[in-house]
């Protein structure tokens, strides 16, 4: 009986178109965001977290953060607390602070961190109170985003103030993976909610991570929101704003945009908006010219006619 084999050119191809970029990247640092749809069953979990492991695996310093909206709404409709969101920000009072410590530090992290164990990734769950990882203060009442005249109190929600990221390069300097809650504290020990892109976002420009990777439910950044074919390759820091005020950005996209925008004014050389429903989507948007999401940069006109060429691609 004569058996097939399978054809090792493809792999063969596959290691070498991949090969510059590793010996880009290699020693660099990458922050991960991903919300907590990503983590809503182990299937999907996986998926993410296998592509994760080979960043890590290859030399690249990989900081992993995470979000938990949609495990958290569920435990408090469970508990019999209101879900308020405005402007794509939680509202957090007394008994959701308590909810959102159990859903972020308790049951997402730790699955996380199980399933590195699975797969060899020597990682470390973290939130942003361990060490003073975040330091951050509560949000005043602010503007009713909406643009009325109303102000709004998010109650235990924090905004940061500076990132410790001493403790984040010595984790990354003994080869370990931190996964990061995006839970703080203020000075006096109170617990605040922080929205994860902005954390992912702070820990990005703290290490100047060469690349901020937001995995979203979405294929990327849309010029239409209900339209996936009108899906935004590659923008700058003003076509960001453009949209914006086309009315592009709604709801959960807001907070990302803002986020993009700190990363890269921040030091964060390039931000990807990309669909953890897109199979290895995080892997094709690293290893391939062709991407998958949206690449955002600080000025287009600024980069260098090969990289303009390049990043109609997203590298």
């Amino acid at each position: 009986m004569i058996s097939s084999r399978p054809d090792p050119s493809i792999a063969v191809r596959a290691l070498k178109s991949a090969a510059p970029y590793i010996r880009m990247y290699k020693g660099k640092v990458f922050v991960i965001k991903a919300g907590g749809a990503v983590f809503s069953d182990r299937e999907s979990t996986r998926a993410l977290i296998e592509q994760v492991a080979i960043l890590h695996q290859v030399g690249i310093r990989t900081v992993l953060v995470h979000g938990g909206g949609p495990q958290l709404d569920s435990i408090q409709s469970a508990l019999g607390i209101e879900t308020r969101m405005i402007g794509g920000r939680r509202v957090t009072d007394q008994r959701s602070i308590d909810a959102t410590a159990m859903v972020l530090n308790g049951l997402i992290n730790t699955r996380i961190l199980a399933i590195c164990r699975e797969l060899s990734i020597e990682a470390i769950g973290l939130s942003g109170v361990d060490a003073g990882l975040i330091r951050a203060h509560k949000r005043p009442p602010v503007r009713s985003p909406d643009g009325g005249g109303d102000t709004v109190d998010y109650g235990f929600v924090g905004d940061i103030d500076v990132v410790n990221t001493a403790a984040l390069v010595k984790i990354l300097d003994d080869g370990l993976m931190p996964v990061v809650s995006p839970l703080s504290a203020d000075d006096q020990g109170t617990l605040l909610n922080v929205n994860a892109d902005t954390v992912a976002a702070a820990v990005g420009a703290g290490l100047a991570a060469e690349k901020l990777l937001l995995c979203t439910g979405a294929p990327g950044i849309l010029e239409r929101r209900d339209d996936p074919r009108s899906l935004v390759s590659y923008t700058d820091l003003k076509g960001l704003q453009r949209l914006h005020g086309q009315g592009s950005l709604a709801d959960g996209m807001l907070p990302k945009a803002a986020a993009i925008e700190n990363a890269i004014r921040g030091g964060v050389r390039r931000v990807h908006v990309i669909s953890y429903k897109t199979p290895d989507s995080l892997l094709a948007e690293v290893f391939t010219n062709e991407g998958t999401g949206t690449l955002v940069v600080a000025d287009l006109n600024a980069l260098t006619p090969a990289e303009q060429q390049s990043a109609a691609h997203h590298p």
